[in-house]
């Protein structure tokens, strides 16, 4: 039962928003009592916070099936890249802001959790690469961690990447070719080329 409500309780606030439903809400749809779901939750903030390490679980999940369906590290990185730069793309809704102004401590958390997990992920693939040879032996894999997570974060600025301009994919695409090339070998580049090239839009 726990399992459920935590199920429906993410399907209704990803599409109402953090703020707009309540616990009646979640009852209704479930067919119980509000009694019931306060019998696994304290109130509606436990709720959340139970439903944001959902989130965070769902984000893992995705994330390790990317690497375990990439044929190497460089197509490894490059959708992982693709995969959290849209994922923040869509944490700049309506829903997620709702969660950010009025459960901003669970929104830190989360948002705390992502990145570090990220940054694990692909300091892994990069000490994988490095391994292999497809990257350059000398780069600092901490570091470029983090950069790519920086860079992830600042493409989705409207400001300096007008919607009107600029489509997401084909930022996403520029962006992650664009970091790529600075951190691949000769061995990796020739991946890059291929994987890129089968990616051109047709």
């Amino acid at each position: 039962m726990k399992k459920n409500i935590i199920d429906i309780s993410m399907l209704l606030f990803l599409n109402q928003g953090f703020k707009s439903v309540t616990m009646d809400d979640i009852a209704n749809e479930m067919g119980i009592s509000k009694k019931t779901i306060y019998a696994h939750f304290e109130n509606k903030t436990k709720l959340i916070e139970a439903v944001a390490f959902q989130l965070f679980s769902q984000i893992c999940f995705r994330v390790e099936t990317i690497s375990i369906r990439s044929k190497n590290p460089i197509e490894e990185l490059y959708s992982i890249i693709i995969y959290v730069t849209q994922y923040l793309k869509d944490e700049k809704s309506s829903t997620q802001n709702q969660l950010k102004k009025y459960y901003f401590k669970i929104h830190q958390t989360l948002k705390f959790m992502v990145c570090e997990k990220i940054h694990l992920y692909i300091t892994d693939c990069l000490h994988r690469g490095l391994e292999i040879g497809v990257f350059k032996h000398k780069i600092n894999t901490d570091f470029i961690s983090r950069m790519f997570y920086l860079g992830m974060k600042s493409i989705n600025d409207d400001i300096s990447f007008p919607p009107n301009k600029y489509q997401t994919h084909y930022l996403i695409e520029c962006y992650t070719e664009y970091h790529l090339q600075a951190i691949v070998s000769k061995k990796g580049k020739k991946m890059l080329n291929n994987l890129t090239k089968i990616n051109e839009p047709q």
